[in-house]
């Protein structure tokens, strides 16, 4: 068996793994890095034609948004996902068009490659937990992956070789359901796990992070000003809009509609979600302290209101052009708080403002910036990392989804704590056993 990583490991985005067994070839995600023009998976146009399945984890860019590339390099087969999760890609294939359009770079595919693309719904062909036949030499069984709505792990056995993918995984969503494979998922060992470790070397708990959230939230709310929060459409935004609702009881939020109708969304497939979540979301749907904006009058009530406010736009690094004037009306209150609370891609717009806000502190000598980066946390650390190898007993693990640097360190930690074959591979590199 060998598992080729085409993108992901060694870097944070463009998700992307083969996997090789005998005759049976299956890729593991296919997404994309939102970095200058956009970088893309290095696909073997020669190996895509052989591909036998091909797998979606979730939803997000940077696991999805290169699947249309397969198609345009002659696959012919089927992306095998959940249908939650086919629901929210045309927002993520629209949102990339127009980034790419921004960056004056041509997409590497054209609008029938998105059309032609198979979908099949796993869970509509298995429940969780319970294995299925996709083709003679080739199973899957999956779980929930608490990540996003839709998001799910898998378990694959290739010809007879059980190989875990993690997809983006945490168990310690306020909001989605997580689940762990069962001791009758590991009767049979598991030669290879491809295990997210996006935080690296991170052992802070979802707890501590939302404390320090609340604090920055708190200062700024008690001082008069407003506070904006980027997110992505789907995933923390719906997670972060609940609890915020729910420690500032008296605070005005101000929610962009696609937020809003990912919340909707979330009401269409309980089956992802942990118990009580309905009736958190249906409250929060009817609190008329929540404005939800859909035009552009709310918006300038949203920043032209004087005093206390939430606002949270869907735009986790400020790219667009509605992230980017939210921030530049807010901010013109010196009261403004700006929390980023997820990947900042290299160059992107709240990368840069970021280290404009810390390099300002710095000359100050005390943290004066408007913009603070607090991570909510959607991925795993090395808390998380550990317990999943635990867990799985995999007897080999590649640790993806995170820089080089962040992965080495975390290998080198575990080898010393007595872990073995744990490996930090970069795009482009081979594993084989």
């Amino acid at each position: 068996m060998q598992a080729t990583v085409w993108g992901g490991a060694g870097e944070h985005g463009r998700s992307c793994y083969l996997i090789e067994q005998g005759q049976t070839r299956v890729l593991l995600d296919c997404g994309v890095k939102k970095e200058g023009a956009g970088e893309y998976p290095l696909c073997d146009e020669n190996v895509v034609p052989q591909l036998n399945a091909v797998f979606l984890s979730h939803a997000h860019e940077d696991h999805s948004i290169a699947i249309p590339l397969l198609y345009n390099m002659g696959y012919t087969g089927e992306v095998w996902t959940t249908r939650a999760t086919f629901e929210q890609l045309p927002s993520y294939y629209k949102a990339w068009k127009g980034y790419a359009a921004s960056s004056h770079a041509d997409l590497p595919y054209r609008d029938k490659d998105i059309s032609a693309i198979q979908y099949k719904f796993i869970e509509e062909q298995t429940p969780s937990g319970e294995w299925y036949t996709i083709q003679p030499g080739l199973s899957v069984c999956w779980g929930r992956s608490g990540h996003l709505a839709g998001s799910i792990w898998l378990l694959l056995n290739v010809e007879g070789r059980r190989v875990f993918y993690s997809g983006d995984y945490t168990a310690e969503s306020l909001l989605l359901a997580a689940d762990r494979p069962q001791p009758k998922h590991l009767e049979s060992p598991i030669e290879l796990a491809i295990i997210d470790a996006a935080y690296g070397m991170d052992t802070e708990s979802q707890q501590q992070k939302l404390e320090q959230l609340r604090l920055q939230i708190d200062e700024t709310l008690r001082q008069g000003g407003p506070v904006l929060l980027p997110v992505p459409t789907y995933g923390r935004s719906q997670e972060m809009l609940l609890w915020a609702r729910k420690q500032f009881p008296e605070i005005p939020i101000y929610v962009e509609q696609e937020i809003t109708t990912g919340l909707k969304q979330l009401l269409q497939g309980p089956e992802w979600l942990q118990p009580e979540a309905i009736e958190r979301i249906q409250a929060c749907l009817v609190d008329p302290r929540i404005v939800f904006v859909d035009s552009e009058a709310q918006r300038l009530q949203a920043v032209s209101e004087k005093g206390s406010r939430i606002v949270l736009t869907n735009d986790g690094m400020l790219q667009s052009a509605r992230g980017q004037w939210y921030y530049e009306q807010l901010t013109k209150d010196k009261a403004c708080c700006v929390i980023l609370t997820g990947h900042l891609a290299k160059g992107s717009c709240a990368h840069r403002l970021l280290m404009a806000s810390r390099e300002h502190m710095e000359i100050l000598g005390h943290d004066a910036g408007q913009v603070h980066f607090i991570r909510y946390k959607v991925h795993q650390g090395l808390p998380d990392v550990r317990a999943m190898l635990d867990v799985l007993g995999s007897e080999h693990s590649i640790l993806v989804h995170a820089g080089q640097q962040a992965t080495d360190a975390v290998c080198v930690q575990l080898s010393k704590e007595g872990y073995t074959n744990i490996h930090a591979l970069s795009a482009g590199d081979t594993w084989r056993e």
